[in-house]
């Protein structure tokens, strides 16, 4: 056998074994990128994310109305309300300056403050600044805002890979279908309604503690027992409480 003969035999041997190795290597690691970066809890692909928002109320004063309508006061005395339980800072309120209401949103600003004390907001709390519209020939709303902890997630609506059977592997690096794995964006509405509708973004990470019970009720429930009655309730629903004799009599 010649040397160029050996030569052509082993050149492809060669070429074969690094192919082999190189695909081992990627068969071995490709799984462990592909499971941590499509995890098959929805609550991992689409976290509930906690950050501080602005809740706000701006009040329209005319130039020729220096006090609040009954409904601008309402909104005020809700505003301090929430933000005795909600608030993470300082409550602030921004006076238009420069405009044709200026003098009337100061008188406005007044009677804020006023309602704000009363429902609990202490005077240190409130920091009044002024700014300039970028038209001053416009009115200038009252501005009053908060900061607060709000509850977010998504965003929902992305669909890297399609629900229907797909070749294995998947083109795009996501498991395929026929693993039986949620889609992607399976579970991402659920979490974007909770975290829009609860009322305290703190409920989500521990629960609220025990309130005390009703006293009176106690109180009621010991009296019996000391005479040796019957504590339990008895409550009188009736016999003829029928649906086809509503409004019969």
């Amino acid at each position: 056998m010649s040397k160029f003969f050996k030569f052509r035999l082993g050149a492809p041997l060669c070429m074969f074994a690094t192919l082999v190795v190189a695909a081992g290597c990627k068969t071995a690691t490709s799984p462990a990128v592909v499971n941590s970066y499509f995890p098959t809890d929805y609550r991992e692909r689409h976290p509930i994310r906690f950050d501080e928002s602005e809740r706000s109320v701006q009040l329209l004063v005319g130039s020729g109305r220096g006090e609040l309508t009954a409904t601008q006061r309402a909104q005020v005395t809700a505003l301090g309300s929430a933000w005795r339980r909600e608030s993470t800072g300082v409550l602030v309120i921004d006076v238009p300056t420069g405009t044709k209401n200026e003098r009337s949103a100061k008188y406005a600003v007044r009677e804020a403050q006023s309602l704000l004390r009363a429902t609990g907001v202490p005077a240190r709390a409130v920091r009044v600044r002024k700014y300039e519209p970028p038209q001053t020939s416009e009115l200038g709303p009252v501005r009053i805002s908060y900061a607060r902890i709000e509850a977010t997630a998504g965003p929902c609506g992305e669909w890297p890979e399609d629900l229907g059977v797909m070749p294995s592997p998947s083109l795009n690096g996501f498991p395929p279908s026929m693993d039986n794995r949620p889609y992607w964006n399976h579970g991402c509405a659920t979490q974007k309604n909770l975290a829009a509708m609860v009322a305290n973004p703190e409920d989500l990470l521990q629960p609220r503690p025990e309130t005390s019970g009703l006293a009176a009720r106690r109180q009621t429930v010991m009296d019996k027992y000391r005479k040796g009655e019957d504590p339990s309730t008895i409550y009188q629903n009736g016999t003829d409480g029928k649906v086809s004799t509503v409004g019969s009599k």
